[in-house]
């Protein structure tokens, strides 16, 4: 079985974006309890959801992983049975409470929230019930494969979009600069603001610079890696993320699948027709890396001047005037065109961005041009102002854009394309057989699942006078889809005689035996189930701090069955003593500015180190062993003026 292709949805127009152009099972939030707090839907929504998802055999994962408040807990268990009702074929969890819980037979996946990046945990909440764990980002093939070994739980690995820079489910530190705590699904994303660099005695050693915000990910290159490491479900990010962003990310994917597990079954039926070439560079990324996945102390996976989305580059600017710049231009990029967003970094590392006016060759106008200048350095009177040889700036253009990449993130004539209501068609192949008697017509329908319906109609036989286009017209009007989830794979025609009908006739037996076989799909679906059958498993760790995010009474029996004694409550109910890690990272700030401590030719900063932003300091602790980075809270120090 080939690896199954997992969509983010925010909405229900999503969800079926996303199984329409390929997604084998997509993830969607509740009314509420979702871990995004700005896209929960309505059951009603998540119930259309499902039965869409369902006629093509794809899944659909009800995401309830936020952390719950002893009041909130009746209200999640009411929303995780009216999801089993509705035939949702998954809970995506975090919060220990749910196995405390008297829950219809409907599977859990333990969100990657609930911090699974070891053998050890993995094994254990295998070993309490969970069906499928999704896993850390942080890990690599090697502990992949560790976890497999170790494990016959499903599990299930992000494979594209954005990177949170801590070991998720382990973050604090939204809620600590902001009240809003990302375990609560309300992230302030600090992750993305720009800090100064800090050392013990105020020394800025970098400033201004978004020093936690990582690049996003793409595993494109290693899908089969991944497959063979004992990965079953290839995950998306992006449940905040634009219906535009889903169609393209998940059609790539879906192509990508289609081509390195050709042969293998897939685990949702149909075939994809695409009306646009997918790149992911296209739609919202703030530059790409695979993370650890290869190297367990990977470099240049910051995105250090902006956490804004870049797009796909696509040359270099090569002169300036007051009016236009001029680019060279990569041989394998589409032109740019009037309509375009184009964005670049000044020699001060400052993003800018412009829409595009008109084009002409490698001269491009661009929106507010002297405004643009100004804000370069440049001064939008001169003439011209071309760039120096080998890309260096002289006296004359000490901040101008010598040899600036330019990328493009709004691609006018791509984004058309994805508006299109026909951005994809998938189609489910029927074979249709037709067979006339003295009395009725009988059209039997069977698709590529083996789901069959028949359709009888009382008819007597009117003789064609024409035979020959008699049968012509018979197999042109069954070969139709009418606009329906089917591909008419073929047509057998089994009677003796060649009988007469209208078109009218035809069109309508045609378009009722698909209406039947459409509603025999959906309603002959089976969804999994999975009884929790509770036991006293020991948990694997020692520690009982915090960490476990323990917020109400039934996450708390949990662990104290499970042998964890007096367990602490966890940060939303009672903050920790001073000095706690806000956030655990395997990124480290070291590392990425070449100044790893282990390396012997690097540049070594001058310890503690801090960063500041707006009057608050964090501490940076560095666990060269673990090869971690901690932020603490400095309750020492007040920033530096």
């Amino acid at each position: 079985m080939a690896p199954e292709l997992l969509a983010p949805a925010k909405n229900l127009d999503i969800a079926l974006a996303a199984v329409n152009h390929g997604a084998d099972a997509v993830y969607m939030g509740a009314p509420k309890f979702g871990a995004r707090e700005a896209a929960g839907n309505s059951l009603a929504e998540v119930e259309k959801a499902v039965r869409y998802a369902h006629r093509y055999r794809a899944k659909l994962f009800l995401t309830l992983n936020t952390l719950l408040f002893d009041h909130e807990l009746d209200e999640a268990r009411k929303i995780a049975v009216a999801a089993y009702n509705m035939g949702c074929d998954a809970l995506i969890v975090q919060d220990m409470a749910f196995l405390q819980m008297d829950l219809p037979p409907i599977p859990l996946h333990a969100s990657t929230q609930a911090h699974n990046a070891t053998p050890q945990k993995v094994k254990f909440l295998q070993e309490v019930g969970f069906q499928r764990v999704v896993l850390a980002r942080e890990l690599s093939l090697k502990q992949v494969e560790e976890i497999r070994s170790s494990t016959t739980v499903e599990l299930e690995s992000f494979i594209h979009g954005a990177l949170c820079v801590s070991y998720s489910g382990q973050c604090y530190l939204s809620h600590l600069l902001t009240g809003r705590s990302a375990n609560r699904g309300a992230c302030a994303q600090p992750c993305r603001s720009a800090y100064d660099l800090v050392d013990g005695q105020g020394k800025t050693l970098f400033k201004g610079k978004h020093l936690l915000s990582l690049k996003d990910l793409n595993l494109t290159q290693h899908l089969q890696q991944l497959a063979a490491a004992g990965v079953c479900s290839f995950k998306i990010e992006g449940r905040l993320k634009d219906v535009d962003y889903v169609k393209n990310v998940v059609a790539h994917y879906r192509k990508t699948l289609d081509r390195v597990f050709a042969g293998q079954k897939r685990p949702s039926s149909g075939r994809v027709e695409l009306g646009f070439e997918p790149n992911p560079e296209k739609t919202f990324s703030r530059g790409f890396c695979s993370y650890f996945l290869e190297n367990e102390k990977a470099k240049n996976i910051a995105s250090l001047n902006t956490p804004k989305s870049l797009g796909e580059k696509i040359g270099k600017i090569k002169a300036v005037d007051h009016q236009s710049i001029f680019v060279d231009l990569q041989s394998n990029v589409t032109p740019p065109c009037a309509g375009d967003g184009l964005c670049f970094f000044d020699s001060s590392g400052t993003l800018h961005g412009a829409g595009v006016n008109r084009v002409e060759g490698k001269r491009l106008w661009l929106q507010n041009m002297e405004s643009l200048l100004c804000h370069c350095g440049l001064d939008p009177q001169s003439p011209n102002q071309r760039i120096p040889a080998q890309g260096r700036h002289d006296s004359r253009n000490k901040n101008g854009l010598a040899g600036c990449s330019v990328f493009r993130n709004f691609d006018y004539a791509f984004q058309k394309q994805l508006a299109n209501p026909n951005s994809a068609r998938r189609l489910i192949d029927v074979d249709i057989t037709f067979e006339a008697t003295e009395k009725n017509v009988q059209l039997t329908a069977t698709d590529e699942d083996g789901i069959s319906v028949m359709l009888t109609v009382e008819k007597e036989p009117v003789e064609a006078k024409n035979e020959e286009r008699a049968l012509a017209t018979l197999r042109e009007q069954l070969g139709k889809s009418g606009g329906l989830m089917f591909n008419i794979k073929s047509i057998d025609l089994r009677s003796k005689k060649s009988n007469f009908y209208t078109i009218s006739e035809l069109n309508a037996w045609r378009r009722k035996l698909l209406e039947m076989l459409e509603e025999k799909r959906t309603s002959s679906y089976v969804a999994d189930n999975k009884n929790i059958i509770k036991n006293k498993v020991a948990f694997p760790y020692l520690h009982k701090d915090f960490k476990l995010n323990i917020v109400n009474n039934l996450s708390k029996v949990f662990y104290e069955n499970h042998g964890v004694a007096q367990p602490a409550w966890g940060y939303e109910l009672q903050k920790p003593a001073a000095g706690a890690a806000l956030m655990t990272t395997r990124y480290c700030v070291l590392r990425e500015l070449g100044c790893c401590k282990k390396e012997k030719n690097a540049k070594h900063l001058r310890e503690p180190l801090y960063l500041e932003n707006n009057g608050q300091r964090l501490r940076l602790s560095f666990d060269c062993k673990a090869c971690e980075m901690k932020i603490l809270e400095d309750n020492n120090q007040a920033a530096t003026p």
